[in-house]
């Protein structure tokens, strides 16, 4: 087990649970169907409680880019690491994506709504308005990443390096919570992606697996530069004020 392994499986289980809920809410035929978004989020917030405990104690669980982008631009994570972390994030998130179609792919087949097939996979928004989506992804990782800055008293130790990470440091719940809260109160808008591994990783799947209906490139590049901007600014304010 290394903190790049670490990566990849915390963010593959916490997108197959994560993803697992689209699924079972929006495909047609599951047990969960129409279950609506109290189901959504609750689920999504417990994935990243499974995920974070998993990969905690060996890699700190970002599972987030911009959290690791966050971490470094604080000056709390090494930048040498920074692409091991992403490139880990990347192939975990197109694992459990993949995860997600195999264990509905009876659902998948059943279902003729693309747009819901994309949502398994991808998010997008609920009114297309560039600009307030951008915007809205900016806010919803701000709220993330400012958040962990505070709970986070990063303390971990790679072995063999002097970089310091986080996330795993404070235990899983309060970064769950966290979560759960923007997800009810601010991913009505969007889907909250607020990780851009989440969204691109599975949108890569979605487009190479056997899956009728367009995989939405165009809107594609907002999961990606909403939250790195919102992570920015919140490194920023945090070195602002410490």
């Amino acid at each position: 087990m290394t903190p790049f392994i670490a990566e990849i499986l915390g963010t593959m289980v916490m997108i197959l649970l994560g993803n697992g809920v689209v699924a079972n809410v929006n495909l047609k035929g599951t047990n969960g169907n129409s279950s609506g978004w109290i189901v959504i989020t609750t689920a999504w917030a417990f994935a990243v409680f499974v995920g974070v405990t998993i990969a905690g104690p060996v890699s700190g669980a970002h599972l987030n880019p911009v959290v690791t982008l966050g971490l470094a631009l604080i000056g709390k994570f090494s930048w040498s690491l920074v692409p091991t972390y992403i490139l880990g994030e990347m192939i975990g998130a197109m694992l459990g994506a993949f995860l997600v179609w195999l264990s509905h792919k009876d659902h998948f087949a059943a279902t003729e709504d693309e747009g819901a097939k994309l949502s398994c996979f991808s998010t997008g928004p609920a009114i297309k308005n560039n600009f307030s989506n951008l915007l809205s992804e900016a806010i919803a990782t701000f709220v993330l990443i400012f958040s962990i800055f505070y709970i986070a008293g990063p303390s971990l130790q790679i072995a063999d390096s002097n970089a310091t990470i986080g996330l795993g440091t404070i235990g899983a719940l309060p970064v769950a919570i966290v979560v759960w809260a923007i997800g009810l109160s601010l991913g009505g808008t969007t889907g909250y992606a607020i990780n851009p591994a989440r969204d691109l990783g599975p949108r890569i799947m979605h487009a190479i697996l056997p899956i009728k209906g367009s995989s939405n490139w165009g809107y594609a590049w907002i999961p990606i530069v909403g939250p790195i901007i919102g992570a920015s600014l919140a490194a920023a304010l945090y070195l602002t004020l410490n």
